[in-house]
């Protein structure tokens, strides 16, 4: 039986297998959104705005200084095509600034979250370590230290050398008995 590309292989890993319930158009919408992030950064950089102080320098120029029959924008009427080319950039500049503000909220959002179950798995790895360590501390306690085993290996000697003593001082006196 031949396989349709559009089957769903759950035998494969997620990224190599169809998307089940994701419609095609989230892709679209992604790259909407990354266009509208690059827009959002180009409009926030030194170099936009000299490009658009230069384009607006230009116009007037030009439409200033050039013979009244090759002007475009008339400087009587206040340059009206220049005033709608800024209103429009305009118009579209704050919603596409604004889908970008949404889509780094929802990406601190997730990071935020993640950040937050990092420092509860820390947290209780903390815990379980301390608690570790209280054990090991309790059961170290029972455990003979050093100096208890030297203090009691000298007492054995000195017992064992009182016995040998005793035993030399009775085998003494036995052979004092004998003689």
């Amino acid at each position: 039986m031949a396989r349709n590309s559009k089957d769903v292989r759950l035998d494969a890993p997620k990224g190599m297998r169809a998307p089940v319930l994701v419609p095609r158009r989230r892709q679209s919408s992604d790259r909407f959104g990354r266009f509208t992030e690059w827009i959002a950064r180009a409009m926030g950089t030194p170099w936009f705005l000299l490009g658009l102080t230069a384009f607006c320098i230009a116009w007037l120029g030009y439409n200033t200084v050039a013979p009244e029959n090759m002007r475009f924008d008339s400087a009587a009427l206040g340059f009206t095509a220049l005033t709608l080319i800024l209103s429009l950039q305009a118009s579209y500049a704050a919603p596409l600034i604004l889908l970008a503000q949404n889509r780094q909220d929802d990406r601190d959002r997730v990071q935020i979250e993640q950040d937050r179950q990092r420092s509860e798995r820390n947290l209780a790895d903390t815990e379980y370590l301390a608690r570790e360590v209280v054990a090991l501390r309790l059961a170290l306690k029972d455990m003979a230290s050093r100096d208890f085993i030297r203090q009691e290996l000298r007492s054995l000697l000195e017992e064992l050398e009182e016995q040998r003593d005793g035993a030399t001082t009775d085998g003494e006196s036995a052979d004092r008995s004998r003689a």
